[in-house]
This record gives C-alpha cells, structure tokens and sequence, in this order.
C-alpha cells in the first residue's frame, strides 16, 4: 500500500498542528479498535450472504426489494475498507491490503489498489485544482477555469450540472467498477493479477447469483437497483466533504493543518447520520488524522474543534440537507461562464 496516508500525520516540530497532534497521541485514540471492526466486517458478511438467501427464498417479484438493504450493506463494503486503505483497522500493509481486497475487489467490485493509490493523492492535496484527482476534470468540474471552452454535450452537461448531480450518481457504482478494470493497467504484475482475478471472480458471481436464483428480467431489474441505490449512497457520503471549500490555486503551498482543515466539512448529526455516511462526516478530523479509526472520530472532534478555535482557525460544520445545498450552489456557481449569453 502506498505509505501517503499513513505518514501524513509527520509534520515538523513547531507546527500549529504539533500540539495537536501530541494531544490526540496521548489520549489513545489512535489506538486501533480491532474488536470493532472484526465485528463489522463479520456482521457485513454474514448480511451480504443473508440478502441472497433473501433472493432464493422468496423467489419472486418481491425479492427486489432486497437490492435497497443490498445497496446499504454493499456501500458498508466500501466504507470498511476505505477504513482499510488508511490503516485504521491493521497498522499492518498487509493485512490492510487483504482486507482491502476482500471488502473491495471481492465484495463490490472496485479496485483496492486503484482506488487507494487515488485517494491517497486527494489526502495529500485535498481540494487542490492540480493535484487532487477527486476534483479533476471529468464528467462534472470543480472550478470556473475548467468550465470554460467546455462546449457541445460536455458543454450542456456542465451547464446543468448541479441539477443532474444526483440522477448521475445512480452511475457512480458502474463507474468505479469500470475505473477499477481501467486502472489495473497501472499496477505493479503481481498486484494487477491478484486484484484482476478477484475483480472477474466478484463479477461472474454477482452475475451467476443474480441470474440463477431470478428470472433475467427480475435479475435485471434487481441489478440496476442495487448498482443504481450503491453510486447514489457512495456519492451522498463523498459529496458534502470538501464541494464548495476553498481551493488551493497552483503554486498555493499550505501547512498541514491549514490543508486539511480549510479543505474539509463536517457534517452535524447523531448515530444515524454516522452510520450513513460512514463516519465521512467527520471529514476534518479525519483528514488531520487519517488512521484513527472510525468509532474513535467522535471522540476526537471535541479536541480538533478547540484547537481550532485556539489557533484562529475556522471549522466549518453544517447540517446535511445545507451540506448538499453548498455542494449543489458551488457546481452551479463554477458554470456560470457557460451561461453567459
């Protein structure tokens, strides 16, 4: 696994972040929570395999609605092991990356190896219109610069962007796991024959388990469903992190505290709010410190949130309908040039 994410908490002594960082070191929360997540990872399991069940079971029209829990359990799947990719289950590479294949590769169908070697990038420059590659320039655009000259199709499509925002997340569950046959290409051999044999094995299965236990039109049916529900939920999770945050310009060089913190959203809520977005709603705290596990991000908002306001930083927290609202208002925003008559 690339070491990005798990050295990125090393800064220079005399930093803003330095205190903090000691502070947080010392009260244990970094620790990893091991029973925690082999509960989550069995409990994932064990609702994956009982959702089939579910399908042979019921054996009718019925058993299509078991691709919404099947969307929910399945973007579990990619939350534990974005969990994994950051170290927060195993300190171990190793271990990380088996999990990392199991929850990804194995179980939704997206590449571990890719997806870290991208999310590690976004970690190190979040936000920046450069070098992070979750803002760079695709079928949506993050900054007014990458909007202009945009013509034809692409041209409409940015236009309109905010407003089909979320009809184009029913595609994000395809989307990654084409990316992930697409990037296979840019792995080392020994990784890029593991992870293709595991991405093929999670394919021909999803399809023999949906058009055995269904007839083809069910099964059909049942797969757009569950693909379309999985890119929306991923996509609502990702979405409020850092759309609409200041963007570091080229040559813009910020401190590790400013970079993550300045770049990042939270988003208020309870248990339930944690649970839907897989702990992403802490994005500050997780960005500062990207391997302290999950159930411990709570715990450490309380000590982020002083310092914060100690060094005369602002820490951005919203609700989640206002956190999408920002979001939508800066994809808007960003193709007004193209709305210029």
């Amino acid at each position: 696994m690339p070491e990005t994410l798990a050295v990125s908490q090393k800064v220079a002594a005399g930093s803003d972040f330095t205190p903090l960082a000691q502070q947080v070191r010392a009260s244990g929360l970094l620790d990893r929570r091991t029973g925690y997540y082999a509960c989550a990872i069995t409990v994932n399991v064990l609702a994956t395999v009982a959702i089939w069940v579910g399908v042979a079971v019921i054996d009718s029209w019925w058993a299509l609605l078991l691709a919404v829990p099947a969307a929910a359990i399945s973007a579990r799947s990619g939350f534990l092991g974005h969990d994994a990719g950051h170290r927060q289950i195993s300190d171990s590479a190793r271990t990380s990356r088996l999990l990392g294949y199991l929850l990804g590769n194995l179980m939704i169908g997206m590449s571990y190896g890719w997806w870290n070697d991208k999310h590690n990038r976004h970690h190190g420059n979040p936000n920046h219109v450069d070098k992070d590659p979750d803002v760079g320039t695709g079928a949506l655009v993050f900054s007014a610069g990458e909007a202009v000259g945009r013509s034809g199709a692409l041209g409409w499509l940015t236009r309109h962007q905010a407003k089909l925002f979320f009809p184009m997340l029913l595609l994000e569950g395809l989307s990654l796991q084409v990316s992930s046959f697409q990037g296979l290409k840019d792995r080392a051999r020994k990784d890029r024959v593991a992870e293709a044999v595991l991405l093929v094995v999670h394919a021909v299965g999803y399809l023999a388990l949906a058009f055995t236990l269904m007839t083809p039109g069910k099964a059909v049916v049942f797969i757009l469903v569950h693909q379309g529900l999985l890119g929306l939920h991923l996509g609502m999770a990702f979405a409020p992190n850092h759309k609409g945050m200041p963007m570091p310009g080229p040559g813009e060089r910020w401190d590790h505290l400013r970079k993550q913190v300045l770049t990042s959203r939270n988003v208020r809520g309870g248990r339930v709010t944690d649970w839907f977005l897989g702990g992403l709603n802490y994005q500050v705290e997780h960005h500062l410190f990207p391997s302290i596990p999950r159930p411990n991000l709570r715990k450490v908002q309380p000590l982020v949130r002083a310092h914060c306001v100690k060094v005369g930083l602002p820490y951005v927290e919203t609700g989640l309908v206002e956190s999408y609202r920002q979001a939508l208002r800066h994809l808007h925003d960003v193709a007004a040039p193209l709305r210029v008559e």
